[in-house]
């Protein structure tokens, strides 16, 4: 079995793939790919990747090539986690540029503005890779963890409708970090069941295994006192700032700030979630995700959301990539191993999100959009899970946002700027139409390196 890495030369998603991979009983013997542009960091990723596995003396083979082709020969799984240029040097651009000709925009990752530049960026290399697994290895199964993922997928599968690509995301773990303490209970006793877009997702379904009894009232009572005193990312800046480190984790800093609470702690209550806190009171669901990708879809979010903790999320966030040394450890970080072993084995077990072609998954959205479903895995794919009752109020803000992802793609396939700037026009997020196509103009003088198919 061969496994290729497109990305691989990044040291985070590089060492923590295949300390993934490496913990697999399933997955020994196979070859690991490694592919990335840049050969001086994919050498030393291949050199620490053959230096674990003589130490601790597993049944894996891995090699390197800057070629996507060989990369790609025989491959039975693709994973790509890539970006383009200066990450952050490009992000900045994305958020501020926007907001510099009068746009709300709360973040500028994956949606309004900055997204959609981001999408216009990263889509076509992705387009590039998939072009080489339809021809070479077309059977493959292909896993992206690159954002805007929503955008990526649905653009990807527009070009390629028979590829099994599917979108894979972390942020469903967030459910992990504080519904046990909400509920007072193990997490491997609870049966959750969440659905929308990609960082646009609410929790959908919550029960107790042991009793069988729904958790969802729970949930409701107990979030706003949980969510008031929980530590957010001001409070953890402030204490890295006064302290001058950065804990092993973000966990690590919570659980030390709830014990110190009186001494670092904010004094702004539902820190991190104001947009969040919202959602929970008038949509009457609990979102997946906080401020900062909440705020990137809906129009009115700029007015509520808490914009010192998205700045101060985005600064922590920096700082961490920049000091933490990622290390392979066998030990499972994303959820990309359990899917592929449940192919292999065709198991049938239920992943709690994958992104894929909607296919009446949510039924008041369009068929051609990728949506953030749970799904039973099998040796022929992932089997999406229906909500033929999902709720009516936040499946209408989900679809205000399909039309900017159609738009979109249509503006990577076909290279037009006449779809960018009709993507602008009809996003929530856009307020204002002035000095729209200045703004676009400089966006594309910017980052011509990367948009020049753009005409």
């Amino acid at each position: 079995m061969k496994i290729a890495l497109f990305g691989a030369g990044s040291a985070q998603f590089g060492y923590g793939t295949l300390g993934d991979i490496f913990q697999s009983t399933i997955l020994a013997g196979t070859e690991i790919a490694l592919m990335d542009i840049n050969s001086t960091s994919l050498k030393k990723v291949k050199t620490n990747a053959e230096a674990f596995i003589e130490q601790n003396k597993l049944p894996y083979t891995v090699t390197a090539t800057t070629s996507s082709e060989k990369a790609l020969e025989n491959a039975d799984f693709v994973i790509i986690s890539i970006e383009v240029g200066n990450r952050f040097e490009l992000w900045d651009m994305d958020w501020k540029i926007p907001q510099e000709f009068g746009i709300h925009q709360v973040y500028g990752e994956n949606g309004g503005p900055g997204g959609m530049f981001h999408a216009l960026r990263i889509i076509p290399p992705i387009l590039d890779i998939c072009s080489g697994i339809d021809e070479i290895c077309p059977n493959a199964t292909v896993f992206c963890y690159s954002n805007p993922m929503t955008a990526i997928v649905t653009t990807v599968l527009r070009k390629y409708p028979n590829m099994k690509f599917i979108g894979m995301c972390h942020e469903i773990a967030s459910l992990e970090r504080y519904l046990p303490t909400i509920l007072e209970t193990e997490f491997s006793n609870l049966k959750l069941r969440s659905a929308g877009l990609n960082h646009f997702s609410i929790l959908l379904e919550a029960s107790y295994i042991d009793t069988g009894k729904d958790a969802y009232n729970d949930i409701r009572t107990r979030a706003p006192d949980f969510f008031k005193n929980e530590p957010g990312y001001s409070d953890i800046l402030a204490y890295t700032r006064e302290t001058g480190t950065l804990p092993e984790t973000e966990g690590s800093v919570k659980r030390f700030l709830t014990d110190n609470i009186d001494q670092y702690r904010i004094n702004r209550d539902w820190k991190d979630r104001t947009l969040f806190m919202e959602i929970l009171n008038k949509f009457n669901y609990l979102p997946i995700t906080s401020d900062s990708h909440l705020g990137e879809y809906i129009g009115w979010a700029w007015e509520t959301a808490d914009l010192q903790g998205i700045l101060d999320f985005y600064s922590f966030y920096r700082y961490s990539l920049s000091t933490r040394k990622p290390k392979i450890e066998l030990k499972l970080h994303e959820r990309v191993v359990p899917v592929m072993e449940g192919i292999i084995t065709d198991s049938g077990y239920e992943e709690v999100a994958v992104n894929i072609l909607n296919k009446g998954f949510i039924p008041g959205l369009p068929d051609w959009i990728a949506v953030e479903v749970p799904a039973t895995i099998h040796a022929s794919g992932v089997k999406g899970i229906p909500f033929n009752n999902y709720p009516k109020g936040f499946e209408s803000l989900l679809r205000n946002y399909t039309g900017v992802y159609d738009l979109t793609a249509e503006a990577v396939l076909t290279g037009k700027k006449e779809y960018i700037i009709q993507a602008l026009l009809v996003n929530p997020v856009v307020n204002n139409i002035k000095r729209l196509e200045e703004m676009v103009d400089m966006m594309l003088t910017q980052q011509k390196e990367w948009l020049g198919y753009i005409k």
